[in-house]
């Protein structure tokens, strides 16, 4: 494909070689050579962007994968996207594979809804379209005033199942909390395969303080209106970790949107373990893999744990050979030709 003619451009916003890994790909598969620009942090940590060919009336895509340093490159993506703008480019586009923040979108007590204020931010700067993948809640759309395709990594976990996981049809789907059962009940359906569910104390980071449930205080206080009186407040009190279904013999495969800490992961293998699970996968879109998650899931009852390309992890899968790595440029690049060329995306959502 002659990029002269072509009519749109592909960017990458990372300063950092390996986060350009997946921008390459991609453009590879589409036939594009990535655009001229020089993305780099000045000596007091501004970001800088220098765009080196014109994009005046064109189409442009803007490649943004995430690593550790989350805020400097969602400054890369803000600075590249005003820079288009202010260039004259007829529509900017995002592909942010990994969507960051998106943990942050209930309200935590008097917290604030950090999705959001980002969603916000992105439109401000210029961006009229956003590519991304399995967005942590689906809801997260309805923050932007633009249109959100948000595609589905599950084809090619599942892919890898069927042809990398020793005889998968003696496996269990497990949803290591009930808010992970209806994404686990999908990969169940699809695998022709039985359904687990682990419930109890270790699953309580995130759903439990999620909207503020834990605030209202324990005690009945009616000081200042005589005569309200609200319901008492129970506290909760969750059980022990139960797993609901059988895992003995079986081949448990945990799965999950994100990655990051992995503690709640290696304490349910430790449990699938123990009720008899022989061997332990842990599927997940996004392999954050922060911290000492190598370590951890080295050290760990875990067999292996398969995530995408979709966040930068090559340091981390030097550090622990259990960490396979799955490629999604392929849907990536394929959902940029069609939008590019105003052709359906509903092939892409297909079962």
């Amino acid at each position: 494909m002659n990029v002269a003619k072509s009519g749109y451009r592909v960017f990458s916003a990372n300063s950092t070689a390996a986060c350009t890994e997946l921008a390459k790909k991609i453009t590879e598969r589409l036939g594009v050579e990535l655009g001229k620009s020089v993305v780099y942090q000045e000596s007091n940590r501004e970001t800088r962007v220098d765009v080196k060919e014109s994009v005046r009336g064109q189409t442009i895509f803007i490649i943004q994968t995430i690593p550790r340093d989350v805020n400097t490159a969602i400054m890369e993506l803000l600075v590249m996207a005003y820079a288009l703008k202010t260039s004259c480019a007829k529509n900017i586009i995002g592909v942010i594979p990994y969507f960051p923040y998106s943990k942050q979108c209930k309200m935590r007590k008097r917290g604030s809804i950090v999705c959001k204020l980002l969603a916000s931010m992105l439109a401000k700067a210029g961006l009229t379209h956003i590519i991304t993948m399995d967005l942590h809640q689906k809801e997260i759309q309805g923050f932007f005033s633009f249109p959100v395709d948000n595609l589905r990594a599950s084809p090619f976990l599942l892919q890898y199942i069927q042809e990398e996981v020793p005889d998968y049809r003696n496996a269990i789907i497990v949803a290591k909390s009930p808010s992970a059962a209806k994404r686990a009940q999908s990969y169940a359906e699809r695998l022709r395969l039985g359904l687990a569910v682990m419930h109890g104390e270790a699953q309580c980071s995130e759903s439990d303080m999620a909207d503020g449930r834990h605030s209202p205080p324990c005690v009945r206080n009616t000081s200042g209106h005589p005569g309200l009186e609200l319901p008492l407040m129970m506290a909760k009190e969750k059980p022990p970790i139960t797993v609901v279904g059988d895992v003995g013999g079986r081949i448990a495969i945990i799965v999950d949107d994100i990655i990051d800490d992995v503690e709640d992961f290696v304490a349910a293998a430790e449990i699938l373990k123990e009720r008899g699970a022989y061997k332990i996968y842990i599927m997940a879109t996004h392999g954050l893999l922060s911290a000492d998650a190598p370590r951890l899931i080295e050290e760990s009852a875990i067999d292996e744990v398969v995530v995408t390309n979709t966040v930068p992890h090559e340091v981390q899968k030097l550090q622990c050979p259990k960490i396979k790595t799955v490629d999604v440029s392929m849907i990536l690049a394929e959902a940029i030709r069609r939008i590019h060329n105003g052709e359906s995306m509903a092939y892409l959502f297909h079962d």
